[in-house]
């Protein structure tokens, strides 16, 4: 028998769960298979969007944003006006103007739509009509059927080379599974019964061995239908932020529609009727109201859950997003999120009269043929710290191995006259006894402050002519993940409040906390432990976001405010969820915080530089029309604009113009720095606050300077 170290040593080093995007990198991530590549403003993309703009100029449609609307009816009140006067050149330049605005508005939330769409006609192709291998009722026969076919509770057969006919759960067998048409990783991941990872989904391919999957969802109600569904926005509500930010919206538009009215009967007192004529005042209209942030608002909402789709992370609603956004309690599983899941030897700890040397050696032996991550770990350490390399087939060629039960909670070798194993403290100790040998007396001392330190103690012993007796102790130790900490530091700086959850004793669990950085913990966790613990941070105000994968989360996921379900997890799980990660990595819901935040604050700095537009395209329009009644106004005219026709139509054109400019902001998001929301506020208003104030000024200058020198204007 060869046992190579090398080859324990490669497997240790992919063994651990990785992290797939950086910390802070918001554009990286593993691509899903329906993820679109190019830039925000692909060409192929704006005309594929172009006819849906157009449809949804539909006012059945447009009434769902009361801003636009009003933009919609007052191009079309246009439209007539200068039908009525076809030689009236202003009329038709103000229409054309007014309808590319709205034109403009819907392209912004087709294009994000149509990234949506693609991925959806990608997830379109993981779909087959599959023959299923029904068990028969009576469970001795099997039956092909065809997918479509099969009903809630149904038993069907999968081999190696079939694709999996609908979601279910394993419950007899193990397999490997080629899941790449959903998460577009090409590494197969194991599917087995008994545990968290049983889920499968339908359109997936079995890559090795037999399983029976029972069937748990109806045929058109699969995962990937919902996938597609999402992906394409017609599960999408309006979050109940983005619900009030309309309302907001639409008390401004109907306070400014009542303005503009109302100048109607003032211009004619102060005779200035012929400036404020209905396509004049329709022009007011539209640059007064917040078009900006209402022409967006649709796609920036669309947006954040695309981000999240192009890090494999599906959310249920738009709510879900908005949600992850305002969290201010994280929890987080410490196996496999916190912690690497695998135990891994840090040190070996000899007793006295042995060397560290001494217990290296026999640990490497007593663990080569032990595939488990905690035996490889022992070996690489070996390697590595003491130089052992690896044994060649003559050494070992007469070994016995004994191999772990959960009987005898030990594992060794024979080999050479001497009997080495290594295991729980109990199972050694009485081992060693029953060879006649002796324990040494700081044995029992080592292990207990290996366990205080919240690791795992294994003790090591040998059989050899100097007779029987303990050598050593492999001290375990959960391995935090390289920049856990940090992280947890930025969450903190954010104002979210980390707990860990796990069900390892409150020793083991302070001291990964500790060495984590979390701000507190909750130990010996059950599933009525986490539920009480996220309704009392729920009832101090707060919003909880928790990951989870195993049926005993599905009551927690389904209380907490952003539940992220892993996609290796149950089919429980992912249907208490309200988002599910398809790379099963916990540490993800850290970015999912990071996207939720990244929208509000795209949200908000939107709305500032919209209102702020609104108040630079006032200076523009009031003086331009009232100047000629009172020549004071002139005054206000501070830009300088050539006349008042040339100014209406800059303004009007910079209005629409500007929609345009900022879609790739819209989709992108504004980056996002964890800080305070005082710091946060200030630099929102330096920015898009004071960008918002300037740039109608130098962009409705440079529009009149062009207008004049094209056509004479003023």
């Amino acid at each position: 028998m060869t046992i190579d170290v090398q080859k324990h040593e490669d497997t240790m080093s992919t063994s651990a769960p990785s992290t797939k995007a950086p910390h802070g990198d918001l554009s990286g991530g593993p691509q899903p298979a329906g993820r679109v590549g190019g830039g925000l403003f692909d060409p192929k993309q704006l005309i594929a969007s172009f006819p849906d703009a157009l449809r949804k100029l539909d006012p059945r449609v447009m009434i769902k944003s009361p801003v636009m609307f009003v933009v919609l009816v007052g191009s079309v009140v246009t439209t007539v006006l200068a039908v009525k006067n076809p030689g009236d050149w202003f009329g038709w330049a103000i229409t054309a103007w007014l309808w590319l605005t709205t034109i403009f508005a819907n392209l912004a939330e087709a294009v994000a739509e149509g990234r949506g769409k693609a991925q959806a006609d990608t997830l379109r192709k993981a779909k087959t009509d599959t023959v299923a291998r029904r068990l028969t009722k009576d469970g001795k026969g099997e039956e092909e059927v065809p997918g479509t076919e099969l009903r809630v509770g149904d038993l069907v057969v999968c081999e190696a080379g079939d694709v999996i006919p609908g979601d279910g759960d394993v419950v007899e067998g193990v397999a490997s599974v080629d899941e790449s048409a959903i998460t577009g990783e090409s590494a197969p991941v194991i599917r087995e019964s008994g545990g968290d990872r049983c889920a499968v989904t339908g359109g997936t391919k079995v890559l090795s061995d037999r399983i029976v999957v029972r069937i748990t969802t109806k045929p058109g109600e699969t995962f990937i239908d919902r996938m597609i569904n999402l992906v394409e926005g017609a599960a999408r509500q309006k979050t109940p932020n983005e619900i009030a930010l309309n309302i907001l919206l639409s008390s401004l538009t109907i306070v400014f529609l009542l303005a503009v009215v109302t100048l109607k009967p003032f211009a004619i007192y102060a005779g200035a009727d012929q400036q404020t004529s209905l396509i004049v005042l329709a022009a007011l209209l539209v640059c007064l109201i917040p078009t900006t942030i209402g022409a967006l608002l649709s796609a920036i909402g669309i947006a954040g859950m695309d981000r999240l789709v192009q890090r494999n992370v599906l959310a249920m609603s738009g709510r879900a997003v908005e949600a992850a956004g305002d969290v201010s309690t994280l929890l987080l599983d410490k196996t496999g999120t916190i912690t690497l899941g695998n135990r891994q030897a840090a040190e070996f700890v000899p007793v006295r009269g042995t060397t560290e040397a001494e217990v290296a050696d026999a640990a490497q032996l007593s663990s080569l043929a032990d595939e488990t991550p905690e035996g490889r770990s022992v070996v690489v350490l070996a390697k590595e710290k003491y130089g052992l390399r690896e044994r060649h087939q003559g050494e070992l060629a007469h070994a016995t191995w004994i191999e772990f039960t959960a009987q005898t909670r030990m594992s060794g070798v024979d080999v050479d006259g001497r009997k080495i194993r290594k295991g729980a403290t109990g199972s050694v100790v009485a081992w060693v006894k029953e060879q006649g040998g002796t324990v040494a007396e700081d044995a029992q001392a080592l292990t207990d402050r290996i366990s205080e330190a919240g690791g795992t103690p294994l003790l090591v012993a040998v059989d050899d002519d100097k007779g029987a007796r303990v050598l050593g102790v492999i001290h375990l130790k959960d391995v935090v993940k390289e920049g856990m900490r940090e992280r947890f530091d930025e969450l903190r700086r954010m104002g979210i409040k980390t707990i860990m959850i796990t069900g390892d004793n409150p020793l083991t669990a302070k001291a990964i906390a500790e060495e984590a950085g979390v701000d507190d913990f909750l130990a010996e966790a059950t599933p009525e432990d986490k539920m009480a613990l996220i309704k009392r941070e729920q009832a101090g105000g707060k919003l909880v976001a928790m990951t989870g994968d195993g049926t005993n989360d599905a009551p927690a996921l389904a209380q907490a405010d952003v539940g992220v379900a892993m996609n290796t997890g149950t089919s429980a799980a992912k249907e208490a969820g309200n988002m599910v990660d398809l790379d099963s990595n916990p540490t993800k819901l850290i970015e999912i915080v990071e996207i939720g935040k990244q929208l509000l604050i795209t949200r908000g700095a939107l709305t500032t530089f919209s209102i702020a537009n609104d108040v630079a395209k006032y200076f523009a329009i009031i003086p331009a029309m009232f100047a000629v009644a009172y020549p004071s106004l002139d005054r206000l005219n501070i830009m300088g604009l050539a006349s008042p026709e040339s100014a209406i139509l800059s303004a009007v054109v910079f209005n629409a113009l500007i929609i345009v400019a900022l879609v790739p902001l819209a989709l992108k998001g504004v980056r996002y720095r964890p800080s305070s929301a005082d710091s946060m506020l200030r630099r929102n208003l330096a920015v898009y606050g004071l960008g918002g104030l300037v740039a109608p000024f130098i962009g409705i200058k440079l529009i009149d300077m062009l207008l004049t020198l094209i056509s004479g204007i003023g």
